[in-house]
């Protein structure tokens, strides 16, 4: 039997097995009780005491340069499974991501992160599996990308530690598929570290990617493409 055909058939027979437990508990228990707690929105909560940001106003020229993706970045993907018309959180995560920003005062001209796809990961190794060799096809596109492609300029220097919201435009390459992509970002800084967080609103078909469907148990076509990224100034 060959790799490809044994991946599908170990990977059905997760989704069958899935289907058979919200059957026996009934979706709505599984979703409350049994399923995993989904990983959390990335967003810059005010309690995270990871930069030393004093209130300040930061100097604009200081910020000027490039900055590089850290230790402690993360980025995944978010969707819905839906068993028997129950919606159930699904979120996996990698570690692996790298990349840079690069700054002109207060202009971000440039930024760039790639993530390491083969590497995202769920609560299931048979979903990961799925999704590495059937979905997104990791053997010929094992990395994706995003790529800034409208600078973004503040119109005043924030203060350290702020937390700002910036308007999005670039491309995400998916599954050896290029798309323009809008998004809401967040971002803080000190001036010598920065962090960024944020969801890119994405429909799988529309970079080639089919979610599976076996009737009682379905993967909706959007999600979003997350991450939460550190960076350091060069």
């Amino acid at each position: 039997m060959r790799t490809r055909t044994k991946t599908l058939f170990v990977a059905g027979a997760a989704i069958l097995a899935l289907g058979a437990i919200a059957v026996i508990a009934g979706p709505t228990v599984y979703r409350d009780y049994l399923a995993p707690v989904p990983a959390e929105t990335p967003l810059l909560m005010a309690d995270e005491g990871t930069l030393s940001g004093d209130g300040s106003q930061l100097d604009a020229t200081a910020l000027t340069g490039s900055w590089s993706i850290a230790e402690g970045s993360e980025a995944g993907y978010r969707v819905n499974e839906v068993l028997n018309g129950t919606d159930v959180t699904v979120t996996g995560r990698t570690s692996e991501v790298e990349g840079t920003l690069v700054l002109d005062g207060l202009t971000l001209t440039d930024a760039e992160f790639i993530v390491d796809v083969a590497s995202i990961s769920t609560d299931s190794p048979q979903r990961d599996s799925y999704f590495r060799d059937s979905a997104v096809r990791v053997s010929e596109h094992p990395t994706a990308t995003f790529s800034l492609t409208e600078p973004l300029t503040a119109a005043v220097a924030p203060t350290s530690g702020e937390t700002v919201e910036l308007q999005v435009v670039g491309e995400l390459t998916l599954a050896g598929a290029t798309r323009q992509v809008a998004f809401t970002a967040q971002a803080r800084t000190d001036g010598l570290t920065a962090q960024l967080a944020g969801q890119i609103p994405i429909t799988f078909s529309d970079f080639g990617v089919t979610a599976p469907d076996l009737g009682f148990v379905s993967v909706e076509d959007s999600g979003f493409v997350e991450f939460a990224l550190v960076a350091q100034k060069d």
